[in-house]
């Protein structure tokens, strides 16, 4: 890296070297000189109307490509507008970095009601962050950095902030030296990969819990799987890491009765990748007989609430693979009958209420015209609730659902982000009323770029979920039915295309019209239209 430049421009050339290529914000007073090493750089800066949009897109783009999203915000209410978003990321396990400008060195702490200031910023964000990095000299800098891309590349990946205070933003930096590699993620002990081998190569009825540390091992998570014949749970975040039609999938099914049935009835479970949270099945504790084999990145999720008889701290796809060549073609005492689950299949597909009749409706017009490697950004709603364990999916990183945080106004903003990490992808938002208001803004963004998204709005005038909750609790209905705009005027006013289709033909035809507009089609869908009856 050259010299004669601020550290602000320093941290933006070193982004360059780490090979990222867009950077999600807004400019402000206290972060003109990381803008002017924006101006300087091959980095694409994509302006949002709110910080909140830019920490969601930039959860969107790692979330579709892989690669760490950025986010570039001010000092004070910046850090505190994105803070909803970096949650989310934390709580998902994705990685992002957030860029912050903070008052000066000497203002730090002193409360002297300076722009922007909060009295201790990094403390503010540093639970929603796996490091916060608050410099104080030029020579820190490139350090940070590297700590960043670190994590991201060998640790449970969480979102990392770093921020600059104002005069070493703008102060000249220091000659730094081209990033070095990354460490590696860990691999298992052979100890640890024989004991996990010898307990599935006994067991009867084995199967297979993964969650969202898989996404990028798919091919080891189905070796193993037909190596041991063992039936796959995915959760949420690992939707597509086994096609949902091959015939060991029981897709994201945790939330039902049965799946949760027939995991208290394996004698062997292999979780990997997953923290097995209320969040991913909705019950304080799962029912786990069986001997537990938990393949996973984090410590501390290793050793918390679901005692392991194995335990391998390392990575998913690097362990799984292991085991496998440690089984050496020797398949498990038995298996759990595929008659057994394909009438698991079928009961969890019966018996569904009239409202998420209505919801598969509309999701099996999506997924009729969407591409195999088509994305879909979902909100906390409750058609995406359905979508959730509903939906098949054949590949992973396809299906981003805000589900630990549980954050609204996520889909929107998230598309964006995954959009322009996989342009060539076809994009789906589902958003309900209530959560598209939190970051409708961002629709300004979508048109301003062209990008064609389809945002499937479903509209049942409500915050339909905690309505019905009060009911059932004999709770007064208290603010859960706001008024609406017209949301087709309003997408109009923004300069998207829009629709209202009144059957399933109609539906599918806005959503592949969407799919190669010249700018995103607003669809919208209410719960009470005639043709979901």
């Amino acid at each position: 890296m050259t010299t004669n430049m601020t550290c602000g421009q320093a941290a933006i050339a070193l982004l360059e070297q780490y090979g990222v290529d867009t950077v999600f914000g807004i400019p402000g007073v206290h972060t003109l000189d990381f803008y002017r090493g924006l101006a300087d750089s091959s980095i694409r800066h994509v302006g949002v109307r709110h910080e909140q949009g830019a920490g969601f897109m930039a959860d969107g783009y790692a979330r579709a490509s892989g690669r760490p999203g950025v986010c570039c915000v001010i000092t004070g209410p910046g850090v505190t507008n994105a803070a909803t978003p970096i949650g989310q990321a934390f709580s998902d396990s994705v990685p992002v970095l957030m860029l912050s400008s903070v008052n000066g060195s000497g203002d730090l702490g002193r409360g002297r009601g300076r722009l922007h200031e909060i009295t201790d910023q990094q403390a503010a964000i540093a639970p929603l962050v796996s490091a916060s990095h608050s410099l104080r000299a030029a020579s820190e800098l490139p350090v940070a950095m590297a700590d960043a891309f670190d994590r991201f590349a060998s640790q449970r990946p969480r979102p990392v902030h770093i921020e600059l205070p104002l005069d070493l933003l703008a102060a000249p930096a220091l000659r730094v030296e081209t990033p070095g590699a990354s460490s590696a993620k860990p691999g298992p002990s052979p100890a640890t990969v024989r004991a996990a081998a010898e307990l599935l190569r006994e067991a009867k009825r084995p199967l297979m819990l993964v969650g969202g540390g898989t996404v990028d091992c798919a091919a080891s998570v189905k070796r193993l799987a037909e190596l041991t014949g063992s039936p796959v749970v995915v959760t949420v975040a690992a939707k597509g890491v086994l096609p949902d039609d091959h015939p060991l999938c029981l897709g994201s099914t945790l939330v039902t009765d049965g799946t949760q049935a027939l995991l208290a009835s394996a004698d062997v479970v292999l979780a990997v990748g997953t923290e097995l949270a209320e969040t991913d099945s909705w019950v304080d504790r799962l029912e786990i007989k069986g001997k537990l084999i938990r393949i996973d990145l984090d410590p501390r999720t290793i050793a918390r609430d679901y005692p392991a008889t194995v335990a391998i701290l390392a990575d998913a796809g690097l362990s799984l693979d292991a085991i496998a060549s440690a089984l050496d073609g020797q398949k498990p005492a038995g298996r759990i009958p595929a008659a057994e689950l394909e009438r698991l299949r079928q009961e969890n597909l019966s018996g569904w209420p009239a409202l998420q009749m209505k919801h598969r409706k509309v999701l099996d017009a999506v997924r009729a015209v969407l591409p195999e490697d088509g994305m879909i950004a979902s909100d906390m709603t409750q058609i995406a609730y359905t979508g959730n364990y509903y939906f098949p999916m054949s590949q992973p990183r396809c299906w981003f659902h805000p589900v630990g945080y549980g954050t609204l106004g996520y889909a929107l903003p998230a598309a964006i982000g995954a959009k322009l990490a996989r342009p060539e992808s076809a994009c789906v938002a589902i958003a309900g009323d209530a959560g598209f208001l939190f970051t409708v803004q961002e629709l300004a963004t979508a048109v301003e770029l062209k990008l064609p998204i389809a945002i499937l709005l479903w509209n049942n005038d409500a915050l339909g979920q905690i309505a019905g909750d009060m009911v059932h609790k004999g709770i007064p209905e208290i603010a859960v039915k706001p008024r609406n705009p017209d949301f087709q005027m309003l997408g109009k006013a923004f300069g998207a295309h829009v629709a209202k289709p009144t059957g399933a033909a109609q539906l599918k035809k806005a959503l592949t019209d969407a799919f190669t507009a010249d700018g995103p089609t607003l669809i919208e869908v209410h719960q009470n239209s005639a043709w979901l009856d």
